[in-house]
């Protein structure tokens, strides 16, 4: 095969790959769990929450409450199916394709069902370079799932994602709202027991630290530091 016919059979694998990330991510597709009639209408409590949302804009600019909306609508469903989106829609008094336009923009939205707790591992470089293999593997042998699926009682759910932003506590998984950091393969074993018992592990660090402090310990500075002057010439 020659250097050219390498290149086209390259370009049309990942064009496929792109088409199919595409539709899967930004095109919706009618199916008995998600289509306009899915059952959704928001409760009572979060209509008066929706009311307190729109009444922080400026009259007439409903649309500005699009994100925070669609997030309660998102937390009360446990996913977004678009008959939720239309509701919103509704609500906002803007026509559904706005709202289509922002859900399916920011990946915090999840369009399909997922799990009660939706485990999102990091892998992008810092935490790749941390050995985030090891814990993507301790969640697949652990849940029994690769990435993209979700355990039979639809418990747990697995995505693979890009960084989100605890690089200095690499390697570290988001779970639900949690973040959970300096991760160990044992460290997932514990994690998804507490959570099929029942109980939410705290979030943070697991390998003792506080927050984001130096691995290795504070090393910026190894005594008080000095005064005002200190370093200027004397003749200045």
């Amino acid at each position: 095969m020659g250097v050219f016919d390498q290149s086209h059979q390259y370009f049309v694998q990942n064009y496929q790959l792109v088409r199919e990330k595409k539709n899967l991510n930004w095109s919706h597709r009618d199916t008995p769990d998600n289509n306009p009639d899915t059952p959704f209408e928001f409760t009572v409590d979060n209509l008066k929450r929706i009311d307190a949302i729109i009444s922080m804009y400026p009259e007439g600019h409903k649309q500005a409450a699009t994100i925070p909306v669609l997030d309660l609508a998102q937390r009360q469903h446990g996913w977004l199916p678009i008959s939720a989106m239309n509701k919103v829609a509704e609500v906002l008094e803007v026509p559904p394709m706005r709202i289509y336009e922002v859900a399916t923009f920011y990946t915090m939205f999840l369009r399909q069902p997922v799990g009660k707790y939706h485990i999102q591992i990091c892998t992008t470089t810092p935490c790749m370079l941390c050995d985030s293999d090891s814990i993507l593997e301790a969640l697949q042998n652990k849940l029994g799932i690769k990435v993209g699926g979700m355990t039979a009682d639809k418990m747990f759910s697995l995505i693979e994602v890009e960084c989100l932003g605890a690089c200095v506590n690499a390697p570290m998984v988001q779970i639900n709202d949690n973040y959970y950091e300096d991760l160990s393969p044992k460290d997932i074993d514990q994690i998804i027991d507490e959570l099929k018992a029942g109980q939410v592990p705290p979030p943070g660090p697991r390998n003792g630290r506080f927050s984001c402090e130096p691995a290795g310990g504070l090393t910026s500075l190894s005594e008080p530091p000095p005064g005002p002057g200190f370093g200027v010439r004397a003749d200045l």
